[in-house]
């Protein structure tokens, strides 16, 4: 600690001391210029006696006052105070530590020793930005707007020269920063009597405290007269006198009343260094006198101070060195009001109303006629930090993964999964049925809600099935950004996917055609005269065994092994991808050009979704970890059995640089203004179908402990609902509350044998007229897939969604056949008419279940063979008497098992259309062999995906294809045509 501190710095850590004679505490300070009264260079000490000056003696204090001890005293009290109330939130908060940033233009060691010291002693972190003396107000505020946005900065204090503090500098603060009080928000609080919810000036709390407790004084009734003090510190000033009944007045030196002013005073407080024109004597003999100069926030140790005996002094020193511990003291305040921000709270969300109309308009016309709410005014009201969104558009932002670790102390909210019974190729509204559900839960029954939802492929969008943004007035807005581009993941994602596939044939033909030694002097080139290994070679030589870094150190042996990865082009199972639905690319010949050397091979395309790299960023749970996965990926063996992965080709980090913004879940809003993540978009059918992982984490964590997240699985519960347990959970470690099981009367009455429902095809009569045998029928496929759900030991509970056909009879019915089959509640929903009104019933039912113990369980360890993990799935789920695995399967089943990769769990990749391979086998289909044509394994994403019967994994389009419906209209650029 600096020799120029006061000792009273130094005693701080000192135990009380046995009482005793009075201690002066002396500190070196810098020599002032100017000033009243014969000079005003070489100061002693911030408190107590001072050195005679021009053989002049003075006194701090009168004879009958108190001693600098006890001002020293008042300071190591509130030092000890601030420590104690810091010690108690770190208590429920460990690693919380309060940060001070002090904005400095010019060089003052002394002010930054005490702040440094003060601080350090009460147990939170300073930063000083250092700026030139002569820095511009503008560039005080931009410094002052990067701290503002800087979350690990609670507190921010200036000290800058008196001319810079102008009303655009101080308003710059947030408020809620503004520990010093000078902003016109925290004034105003403190004028209104608010005093509890702002920060107080330092300086005047300061002069406050030091006559009350140091000198002794009664200010009830007292006359006090504020010389020379200017903005926020003559406000508080003022302030503060009259809260404790003193008769206040401020004036300025060149009053011209001044002098009997001064007369009458009983405490003359000096905001401002005394001209030299203005005599002592105006100052009456026994008048208690304060110097708290302005210039204390500039850091300028003031001068002028009175060089006369009178009935109580405290020169500015004293002043410094309290407000300074009283500056700590709120920022233990502000340390503890962030803490409480980041509790669970109810939101104060601004809910955007509906007005339903009849009929109900088409899905765009709903979304147009509803304005969204900007989205930085959506994250501030859900709790996000202005610096914890990226945003894209008005409507669009994402959200960085910091957030995660500011609240990794809050507790989780509700987690609910919505998933479904065996649709029809229309789908049955669980996407509609997520949004009107969080749509209840936050615009009607005031509690926090988060939808989590996967982003739409445009295969899909463009082909049969249309957008997947919800429906009717249940909708995530607006539609046509959520179906298309979004923010570009899907992109990215195909992106990074065809990198690696022409990283595989490229190495491929480079070692047909060259040397060991050419290859490697091209792996490993000399730049610059010196050849050294990347960081990702270096790993693949410790993963060969080779404990050398100098590429000139090899040798031949060891060369050969580690710049040739030997594919074997009969194993590679990496595809190209692409978002459209493109039936011709589902087998290719590649590699015909001259160029490629007569290197040609048969390939296929995926759908973009259907990428391992899809399921890697759902899956994930930092960046470190979506690293890592993509690194594991396997791609082909080599010719001696070997996987050969994206780490040893060497593509990793530039996998990870395509994939860093896509990693951040999209923040969007429903019709009704609650918010909403989309976030990944794997298939159910043939991927495991389930938004992000991080997604949800972040939106549990947001909500609070009383609040809901509300995601989604794809198709079926023996789709997407299985995956969503057995491979989703496993890996995110988050245990569901309650299942929603989406069903709908026409679903039910295709299952009850009703006639074959197809896309763009009218419906028949049947599903359009009341038919309560095809419903009681039908619902034997409800009632299996709520028997799925109880597998897991989840409650279930069952959403019908209500279309304007069905009637009064078939509701009822469903409902009450769901109970009996086990479902802990069933609930007509009427949200896609109305909106989250229509659902009230749902989410009341849904908080009911949720309110008892959910006894969840995985269907299988996942350390049992990868057949009888198969075999698990084929028999509790689906219903089939067993599975029959082709040559091809069995065969590379038994590659990743000797690989390494039998423990990891099973992704199905089945029809979605029956519970069965078959998609005309519509009800229980029973007593099916489930046959099981090839086997893959994601090892990055961490699962083996099996593909039953005749599985494609690239849609192609219909007869007539949606996109004969869209269209934009070239004046006003709005899009028409989407559903």
């Amino acid at each position: 600690m600096g020799t120029r501190l006061p000792l009273v710095l130094r005693q701080l850590r000192r135990p009380p001391q046995p009482p005793g004679p009075p201690r002066r505490l002396r500190v070196p300070c810098r020599a002032s210029s100017g000033g009243g009264g014969g000079g005003g260079g070489g100061r002693e000490g911030l408190l107590g006696q001072r050195r005679p000056q021009d053989g002049q003696a003075r006194s701090s204090c009168s004879p009958g006052g108190r001693t600098p001890a006890a001002r020293d005293s008042i300071v190591r009290e509130v030092i000890q105070n601030s420590k104690e109330v810091l010690s108690l939130l770190q208590e429920k908060n460990p690693a919380f530590k309060p940060v001070l940033s002090i904005i400095q233009a010019g060089d003052d060691n002394l002010m930054q020793e005490i702040n440094q010291n003060l601080a350090e002693e009460a147990g939170l972190n300073i930063t000083h930005i250092c700026l030139p003396p002569d820095s511009s107000e503008a560039e005080i505020i931009d410094e002052i707007l990067k701290i503002n946005e800087d979350t690990r900065v609670h507190g921010l204090a200036l000290q800058i020269s008196e001319n810079l503090f102008s009303n655009k500098v101080l308003n710059a603060l947030k408020p809620e920063k503004d520990v010093d009080g000078v902003t016109d928000i925290n004034l105003g609080k403190l004028v209104r009597g608010d005093a509890h919810e702002c920060f107080v000036s330092p300086v005047a709390k300061a002069v406050i405290e030091l006559l009350e407790k140091s000198v002794g004084v009664n200010l009830d009734g007292k006359k006090i007269l504020v010389v020379g003090a200017h903005g926020s510190l003559e406000a508080a000033l003022q302030c503060l006198f009259q809260r404790k009944g003193s008769m206040t007045m401020s004036i300025q030196w060149k009053t011209r009343q001044l002098q009997s002013k001064l007369h009458e005073a009983d405490i003359v407080v000096l905001g401002s260094p005394k001209p030299e024109e203005i005599p002592l004597t105006w100052i009456q003999p026994g008048t208690t006198v304060l110097n708290c100069s302005h210039d204390f926030l500039s850091g300028k140790v003031g001068c002028g101070s009175p060089r006369i005996h009178f009935g109580g002094l405290i020169e500015e020193d004293d002043v410094i060195l309290l407000a300074a511990a009283l500056r700590i003291q709120n920022m233990v305040s502000s340390g503890r009001r962030w803490l409480r921000e980041q509790q669970h709270r109810r939101w104060r969300l601004h809910c955007l109303k509906l007005q339903p109309l009849s009929p109900v308009p088409s899905d765009i016309e709903i979304s147009r006629g509803q304005t969204p709410k900007a989205v930085d005014v959506l994250a501030k009201e859900i709790g996000l930090l202005a610096d914890e969104i990226e945003i894209y558009g008005k409507s669009k932002a994402k959200v960085r993964l910091s957030v995660l670790e500011r609240l990794k102390d809050q507790a989780d909210g509700k987690y609910v999964l919505v998933a479904g019974i065996t649709p029809t190729p229309l789908g049955e509204g669980k996407s509609t049925v997520t949004i009107g559900l969080v749509q209840a839960l936050t615009a009607h029954l005031n509690v926090n809600s988060f939808a989590c939802l996967r982003q739409p492929s445009q295969g899909p969008t463009f082909g049969v099935k249309g957008g997947a943004a919800g429906g009717g007035y249940a909708q995530v807005i607006p539609m046509e950004e959520f179906n298309l581009h979004l923010t570009g993941d899907i992109h990215a994602i195909t992106a990074a996917n065809n990198l690696l596939a022409a990283a595989i044939d490229t190495r491929i033909l480079h070692e047909n055609t060259q040397t060991d030694k050419a290859l490697y002097n091209r792996l490993v080139p000399l730049v610059n005269g010196v050849r050294e290994f990347s960081e990702i070679q270096l790993a693949r030589l410790k993963k060969l065994g080779i404990n050398k870094t100098d590429p000139s150190t090899l040798t031949e042996e060891e060369v050969s092994k580690f710049a040739r990865l030997d594919i074997d082009p009969s194993t590679i199972t990496w595809q190209r991808v692409l978002d459209t639905n493109d039936r011709f690319l589902r087998k290719i010949t590649i590699g015909q050009g001259n160029a490629e050397k007569g290197y040609y091979r048969q390939a296929q395309f995926d759908i973009a979704v259907a990428s391992e790299i899809m399921a890697v960023l759902a899956l994930t749970d930092s960046l470190a970890d979506m690293k890592a996965r993509l690194g594991r990926m396997v791609v082909a063996s080599d010719k001696s059995g070997q996987p050969v992965t994206a780490d040893d080709l060497g593509v990793t980090g530039a996998l990870t640089v395509l994939m860093k913004d896509a990693i951040k879940p999209n923040l969007m809003q429903t019709l009704e203004g609650t918010p909403v993540f989309v976030h990944a978009g794997p298939f159910a059918n043939i991927a495991h179908g389930n938004s992000s992982v991080l997604a949800d984490k972040i939106a549990l964590k947001l909500v609070g402990e009383e609040g809901f997240v509300v995601t989604e699985a794809g198709f079926g519960a023996d789709i997407g609902m299985e995956k969503f347990f057995n491979i989703k959970c496993r890996a995110s470690g988050l245990v569901p509350n309650v299942v929603v099981l989406v069903a709908t009367v026409r679903a039910l009455k295709m299952h009850g044998g009703g006639p074959s429902v197809t896309a763009g095809v009218p419906l028949k009569k049947e599903y359009t007229e009341e038919n309560i045998q095809l419903v009681a029928d039908g619902c034997c496929n409800l009632q299996k897939q709520i028997q799925i759900t109880q597998l897991f030991g989840v409650p279930v509970v069952v959403a019908l969604n209500v279309f304007k056909t069905d009637t009064r009879a078939e509701i009822d019915l469903v409902c009450e056949l769901a109970k009996r089959a086990g479902a802990f509640d069933a609930v007509p929903c009427y949200h896609w008419s109305v909106g989250g009104k229509g659902s009230v019933d749902l989410a009341r039912a849904v908080r009911e279940a949720a309110s008892k113990r959910s006894r969840f369980q995985f269907l299988y360890d996942v350390q049992v063979p990868i057949v009888d993990k198969i075999r698990t799935i084929a028999q509790a789920v689906y219903g089939a008497k067993d599975i029959e695995l082709s040559p091809e399967a069995q065969a590379k089943i038994d590659r990743y098992t000797q690989q390494g990769f039998g423990n990891l769990p099973i992704c199905m990749a089945k029809t979605h259309l029956s519970l069965s391979h078959q998609p005309d086998k519509k009800g229980v289909p029973r007593d099916f062999i489930l046959p099981i044509s090839d086997v893959r394994a994601s090892i990055g994403a961490g699962f083996i995906y099996p593909l039953v019967g005749t599985m494609s994994t690239m849609p192609g389009l219909p007869t007539r294809p949606c996109f004969y419906d869209i269209d934009l209209d070239t004046e006003t650029e709005q899009v028409k045509g989407l559903f």
